[in-house]
């Protein structure tokens, strides 16, 4: 009986509501939903506070994008890597990498170390920061002298006590005695770069430049004279092995060298075109080393008169502004930064 009585009811027909009470129902309904949805949106913004999930993401310290133009080797095992956005970077030993405060967001041209505590790095806009802890804080020079065209700073060279010589845009050649807190101009301004200087000894200054153009000096800079290129293409990089031997490169895979400490210069054949923008003597490998565009390198023995050529990697065409022999490898740093052994390329951002 009583499952029939259930079987009699659910046949019964579904009673609605009146038209005219849905219809105002419905009408309540849709005029106070977008109210309350606002309300809580207003009460979620001003009570409840986003909980952290997870750590903050951090930048890698080297990323592809970086550029870094200037490489050197402080003593203790690290190698320092200076650069675009004033970003200066530690290569520990085992490769680990930890970023200096450099304090300034001027690219970096080039860096330099006197030992492991005392270093220096130049850029734009004649920015130059020095450090006395090892890199740990970095300090920008004051009252350095400054040219009212333009003050790029290309390159640093350092030696015994403190000294360091930069140059630069607009006939730069600036000196310091004192590990870099003051500075005086050692040549009157004029409308050339140089690109490059090597500290023979507390007295010999040679410099090279735009359209082949190099200065000697014997007397710490008091003084100076033109050497003769035999070349007009500019000058980029210049190195001495010992007080007679020297080695300049520049664009076009220009070389050209001296046996009488930079007073005459002959031309090497290398057998390439493509720019050379840096060299530097290798002597635990007893050579000559020099980086450029592409990937390439050049390379010859001590005398110079032979060179042979190659790139780091064939699947590597990077530019490079720097070659540092160190530690028994090389390193190489521009658009590209790695080691290379002579025959394995090791980037340290792949």
């Amino acid at each position: 009986m009583d499952r029939n009585n259930e079987l009699l009811r659910l046949a019964q027909p579904l009673v609605l509501p009146a038209p005219g009470i849905a219809a105002r129902a419905l009408k309540v309904t849709s005029s106070v939903v977008p109210w309350l949805i606002i309300g809580g949106l207003l009460w979620a913004g001003l009570f409840v506070k986003p909980a952290a999930v997870g750590s903050t993401v951090q930048p890698p310290v080297l990323e592809t994008r970086d550029r870094m133009f200037g490489v050197a080797a402080p003593g203790d095992g690290r190698v320092w890597l200076a650069g675009s956005g004033g970003k200066i970077v530690a290569v520990a030993p085992d490769g680990g990498l930890s970023l200096l405060a450099s304090g300034t967001d001027r690219t970096l041209q080039d860096v330099a170390a006197w030992d492991a505590r005392h270093g220096i790095a130049v850029g734009n806009d004649g920015v130059i920061v020095t450090t006395a802890d090892g890199g740990r804080t970095w300090s920008a020079a004051s009252d350095v002298p400054r040219s009212e065209v333009a003050n790029k700073l290309t390159r640093v060279r350092v030696a015994e006590g403190g000294r360091a010589v930069v140059v630069g845009e607009m006939g730069a050649i600036l000196a310091s005695d004192d590990f870099g807190a003051s500075w005086r101009r050692l040549r009157d301004e004029e409308d050339v770069a140089w690109n490059d200087v090597a500290l023979l000894d507390a007295r010999e200054l040679r410099v090279v430049g735009e359209f082949g153009r190099m200065l000697v000096s014997h007397d710490s800079g008091a003084s100076w004279r033109e050497a003769k290129a035999p070349v007009e293409t500019s000058l980029m990089a210049v190195a001495f092995r010992d007080a007679r031997h020297g080695v300049a490169v520049g664009l076009d895979g220009v070389v050209v060298t001296t046996e009488d400490g930079g007073d005459s210069w002959r031309l090497a054949e290398t057998g390439i075109h493509d720019h050379l923008l840096d060299i530097a003597w290798d002597a635990s490998g007893a050579r000559w080393i020099g980086a450029g565009v592409l990937g390439r390198w050049v390379s010859a023995p001590e005398d110079a008169k032979v060179w042979s050529t190659g790139r780091v990697d064939e699947h590597d065409l990077s530019w490079h502004t720097r070659v540092l022999p160190a530690g028994g490898e090389l390193w190489f740093a521009g658009a590209g930064v790695g080691r290379w052994d002579g025959s394995r390329w090791q980037p340290l951002v792949k």
